[in-house]
C-alpha cells in the first residue's frame, strides 16, 4: 500500500516495486482505478482471488484517487486483505494520496496494514530540497561545486522548483543531457557552475498556502515573498491568503491568552488543533509575541480584510496584494530572530 501526495514519490516506488516483482517472475499485470461511488468491486476481488490464466504470478493495481474507498470498498479491501494471507501468486498494489486521520484509523486501512507493508510517501519539504537534489544529481554523475558556491546553486535550484517535485526531477535531467555527466578518469566532468545551473533551471515552483503559513511562522521574508509573487501570479484568491495569515495570528492569540489563564501549552495547542510542523513553529514563536504585539497583528488582519473586499485603509496600500506582502512582512518582523530588512518589505501603495 502507497499513499501519499507527491506524484514523483508515488510513481517511484510503484516503479520500484514492478520492477522486483518482474524478477520474481510476476510478468502480467492488471490495473483497476475506484472512481465514483458506483464502482464494480467484483472484478479487482475477482482478480485479486484468481490465478493467472497466463502467467505464474501477477500484479494487481488498484488506485483509489479520492482516498475514500465507500463502506462496499472498505470491505473488499478487507477481503482482498484476507485473500492475500498465503496467495503467492498475486502482489496486490494498492495506491492512495495522502489520508487523514480517519482512513488512517478505519478496518480496511488496518486488514491491509496487516496483511502487506505500508509506505507513506510525504513530500520533500523546503528545508531538505537541496539535499534532495544534490543526491538526484549524483545518481546521474553530476554534482554543483564544492562550498559556498555549491551551497548558493543548490539553494537557488530549491527556490525554483519548490513545491513542484516532478518539475525538479525534469530539470536535473535536463541538467544531463545539457552539461554531461562524470567519466572515468576525468574528475571535473559533471561539476556544474552557478551560471550553468542558472541558465538551464526554469523557474516551476508551485506554492500553496499552507506552506507560506510555515514559511511566516518561520519568519522567512525572502521566501515569503518569493510565495505570495507566485501565488498571486498563480491567481490564488486574495481571501484565501488573507484567511490563512490571518487564522495563524487568531490561533496565536487564543494560545497566548489560554496560557495566561494557567493552561500548559501543550494543552492550549491542542485545543486549538495545533500539531506536526505548525506546533513546532507555535512553541517556538509563542514566547518571543507579546499580548500587545498579538493585538497590533489582529487589528492589522481587520484592515486588510477589508483591503481585499475592496474597502480602502488609511495608511494602507489599496492593492490587496500589496496589503498582503505587508501584513505577512508584519508578522515575519515578530517571530524572526533577527529583524526582517525594512528594505526587503513592501508597503508602498
Amino acid at each position: 500500500m502507497l499513499h501519499g501526495d507527491e506524484p514523483l514519490l508515488v510513481q517511484e516506488a510503484a516503479d520500484a516495486i514492478r520492477a522486483a516483482a518482474r524478477l520474481q517472475g510476476f510478468t502480467e499485470r492488471s490495473s483497476h482505478t475506484v472512481s465514483g461511488a458506483n464502482f464494480d468491486w467484483s472484478e479487482v476481488l475477482a482478480a485479486g482471488g484468481s490465478l493467472s490464466l497466463f502467467a505464474d504470478k501477477q500484479i494487481v493495481e488498484i488506485r483509489i484517487p479520492s482516498g475514500k474507498p465507500g463502506k462496499e470498498g472498505g470491505s473488499a479491501l478487507e477481503l482482498l486483505a484476507g485473500q492475500a494471507r498465503g496467495n503467492d501468486s498475486t502482489l496486490t498494489l494498492v495506491m492512495l494520496p495522502r489520508l487523514d486521520k480517519a482512513a488512517k484509523t478505519s478496518a480496511w486501512f488496518a486488514a491491509l496494514e496487516r496483511e502487506g507493508v505500508s509506505v507513506q510517501l510525504d513530500p520533500v519539504e523546503r528545508a531538505a530540497l537541496p539535499q534532495w537534489i544534490a543526491q538526484r544529481l549524483a545518481l546521474q554523475g553530476q554534482r554543483v561545486a564544492a562550498g559556498d558556491e555549491g551551497l548558493r546553486t543548490l539553494q537557488f535550484f530549491a527556490d525554483r522548483v519548490e513545491g513542484n517535485l516532478l518539475a525538479a526531477h525534469q530539470e536535473i535531467q535536463k541538467l544531463a543531457l545539457l552539461f554531461g555527466t562524470a567519466t572515468p578518469g576525468n574528475a571535473d566532468a559533471g561539476v556544474l557552475s552557478f551560471e550553468q545551473v542558472e541558465g538551464a533551471v526554469l523557474n516551476v515552483a508551485r506554492y500553496d498556502v499552507f506552506k507560506l503559513s510555515e514559511a511566516v511562522l518561520a519568519g522567512q521574508h525572502l521566501r515569503v515573498q518569493r510565495m505570495l509573487d507566485g501565488l498571486q501570479a498563480e491567481g490564488e484568491a486574495e481571501v484565501l491568503v488573507h484567511y490563512t495569515l490571518s487564522e495563524d495570528i487568531r490561533a496565536l492569540k487564543r494560545v497566548k491568552d489560554a496560557m495566561a489563564a494557567g493552561t500548559p501549552l501543550p494543552m492550549a495547542l491542542r485545543e486549538q488543533r495545533v500539531w506536526g510542523v505548525k506546533e513546532r513553529l507555535y512553541e517556538r514563536v509563542l514566547p518571543r509575541l507579546s499580548v500587545a504585539a498579538l493585538n497590533r497583528l489582529l487589528g492589522a488582519a481587520h484592515q486588510v480584510d477589508g483591503i481585499v473586499k475592496g474597502l480602502k485603509q488609511p495608511d494602507w496600500p489599496s492593492n490587496p496584494w500589496q496589503a498582503l506582502h505587508r501584513l505577512a512582512m508584519m508578522v515575519c518582523r515578530q517571530v524572526a530572530a533577527q529583524p526582517v530588512p525594512q528594505r526587503s518589505v513592501r508597503e508602498s501603495a
